[in-house]
């Protein structure tokens, strides 16, 4: 074996791009390519988990990156990163307000009844997970018959609060939450701030708002099995638009930019002794992400709770650990390392070969001195 120039290697990698596009148009001969729009509607779960791993909030791009990919979410999250890291930074938006979200779903599993009420909203959750045959052969006008007829059920516009209390809030009142404090540290930015261990739980969040939900969903998981001892109870979950404000470079006032679509988590885990009062209080896990993603969103508040315990117990479990954690959740550098491996390792491979071989020929020369 040797290490040698490989001809018409141009060549090649164009055809395997060509190969990839035709099977991106394939089975399209008779239909419309996949439409932007139908992409962020009819693949909302698989949009809004590249819209939060991706860390840019473009709907259509999201939309574009998935079509590009052919589906691939790491692929895709790869587009975006790529293309948010050629874009200027404008400045900065203050801290968001959770309370003035424009709600399409608000539930609780700590009480059955909630200042505001609860709101089921879109989800899967409580129906049972049996095939819908009929839309193997769905036609567009049966499709927009559907569309019709769920329009004609849709509930007669009512007055709606500008805001809903939160349900932390009221547990703050009664006594069961230490009182809020609002850390007055600078936003810390990963993307232009290297991760230096120990970590601030600001830089963790972060880290975790737009990491992998597989693995994310893996580490809450181990916890929630045993290998941890977080075992929360969900005080509050969220999913809406929240308005983003704007300072407005001539004025200087404050303006609304737009609405962003989040979903929100909050868990209320064992209590614990405050060291500052003495007194008993529960413990407080918080996820939030781009999207609607509510395993992400729980899974986030879950380890956000287990990094605290590790934080001031001692870490015992790696969901304890932050950089365990924090190192092995982001898409891009897990898959990136993962698939590097395809790329040519012929030096590395023949030098792994001949060490191989030395070492068999002293093993073998040992054995024939005996």
């Amino acid at each position: 074996m040797s290490y040698v120039a490989i001809k018409g290697g141009g060549q090649a990698i164009k055809g395997a791009a060509d190969v990839l596009e035709y099977l991106r148009c394939k089975g399209a001969e008779s239909e419309a390519s996949l439409k932007i729009a139908q992409i962020e509607n009819q693949l909302g779960g698989l949009h809004s988990r590249v819209l939060s791993e991706g860390g840019l909030y473009d709907p259509e791009l999201v939309s574009l990156a998935i079509k590009q990919s052919r589906g691939d979410s790491f692929e895709a999250v790869y587009y975006l990163r790529a293309y948010r890291s050629t874009r200027p930074r404008l400045g900065q938006t203050p801290r968001l307000k959770t309370e003035n979200m424009r709600l399409i779903r608000r539930i609780s599993s700590a009480f059955k009844d909630i200042p505001g009420g609860q709101n089921l909203g879109p989800t899967p959750d409580y129906s049972q997970r049996l095939f819908r045959f009929d839309l193997l052969d769905e036609s567009d006008e049966a499709f927009r018959q559907q569309l019709k007829n769920l329009m004609k059920k849709a509930c007669p516009e009512a007055p709606v609060p500008d805001s809903f209390p939160k349900v932390v809030d009221f547990l703050r009142t009664e006594g069961l939450l230490p009182p809020k404090q609002v850390s007055q540290m600078p936003a810390f930015d990963i993307t232009r701030e290297p991760l230096i261990f120990p970590v601030s739980r600001g830089a963790g969040l972060s880290v975790m708002a737009r990491s992998e939900t597989g693995s994310i969903l893996a580490l809450a998981y181990s916890s929630m099995r045993g290998y941890g001892d977080v075992h929360p109870t969900i005080a509050e979950l969220r999913v809406g638009y929240v308005p983003i404000c704007y300072q407005h470079p001539s004025s200087k006032k404050w303006i609304e930019a737009g609405e962003v679509l989040i979903t929100e988590c909050e868990v209320v885990a064992s209590h614990e002794l405050d060291p500052e009062s003495g007194q008993a209080f529960f413990t407080l896990g918080y996820g939030v992400c781009m999207g609607h993603n509510e395993a992400k969103a729980i899974s986030m508040a879950i380890l956000d709770r287990s990094l605290q315990h590790g934080q001031t117990h001692g870490i015992e479990h790696p969901s304890e650990d932050p950089e365990y954690v924090l190192m092995h959740i982001d898409s891009i550098d897990s898959m990136g390392f993962a698939i590097h491996y395809k790329m040519p390792h012929y030096v590395t491979f023949e030098s792994d070969i001949d060490r191989l071989n030395k070492s068999q020929q002293a093993i073998q020369k040992e054995e024939n001195s005996k």
